[in-house]
């Protein structure tokens, strides 16, 4: 099946929601423009890691998710990326969410991972489990950032019959080298598409390189950015996903008896 896919790399105003929802109007109506079925943004990408303010901002989160449901609605277009959100028990949480074409969350995962060095675990709680959605092109799966270098996680997705990931990130300078090779990897080995979206910028600690990519599962860039802000489209053939692992059947030759996973 073919699919469109718009990457919204864009730098974030942090602790701005209102001003990242306008941003996100006008690229979100730029995708569907150019007849992309699914648009990508970044981690955190409503808020930014501003954790000076995380109790006011998660406070107010449910009315900017609300927004962002009428902006897919809106648009007739799947829309995913990370924000900020409070969990069951009212905890705030790094969660992405992946809204359909009627605005409706068809899939929330809170991110598992949380990265120590930008004081991440300081401040959000972990999620849970993982997280499939089942879509016209198949099971997708999503992940946050720091995920990605944790491949038991991937590799569970690809065993589920998973053929796309989604992955807003916040990367920074200077692991530009581990972005783009982790990606591959997690491609290559789980023969599936990466769909990578990394935010540009700077949050007054951080810059932050953009990259965002699609990486099919030969492990060939479809499409890269750079690292200034811009709304990459490519369209990609899903079947490639079923013909990669039908040539090199890595899934059958596993020895999961002899693998020691503790």
């Amino acid at each position: 099946m073919k699919l469109t896919i718009s990457l919204a790399q864009i730098d974030i105003e942090l602790g701005d929601p209102a001003a990242n929802l306008d941003k996100a109007a006008a690229w979100t109506a730029e995708a569907a423009r150019r007849g992309s079925d699914v648009v990508v943004f970044p981690e955190m990408w409503t808020t930014g890691c501003d954790w000076s303010n995380i109790d006011r901002l998660a406070a107010s989160q449910d009315e900017v998710i609300r927004a962002v449901a009428a902006l897919a609605k809106k648009h007739h277009i799947w829309l995913n990326g990370s924000m900020l959100a409070l969990d069951e028990t009212g905890q705030p949480t790094n969660t992405s969410i992946l809204f359909d074409p009627q605005g409706e969350q068809a899939g929330l995962y809170r991110k598992i991972h949380l990265f120590g060095v930008m004081d991440e675990d300081q401040y959000l709680a972990p999620g849970q489990s993982l997280a499939t959605v089942e879509t016209a092109w198949g099971q997708n799966g999503l992940a946050i950032c720091y995920d990605l270098r944790f491949p038991e996680m991937f590799r569970s997705y690809a065993l589920k019959g998973v053929n796309m990931v989604y992955l807003p990130a916040e990367w920074p300078h200077p692991r530009l080298a581990h972005w783009q090779t982790l990606l591959r990897a997690r491609a290559i080995e789980n023969q599936m598409y990466m769909v990578a979206v990394n935010r540009v910028g700077n949050d007054g600690t951080y810059d932050f390189f953009g990259h965002s990519a699609i990486i099919d599962p030969w492990g060939n860039t479809v499409v890269e950015a750079g690292e200034t802000e811009v709304l990459l489209t490519a369209t990609i053939d899903t079947e490639t996903v079923t013909t990669v692992r039908q040539k090199i059947p890595v899934f059958r030759d596993r020895r999961p008896d002899l693998y020691q996973l503790g």
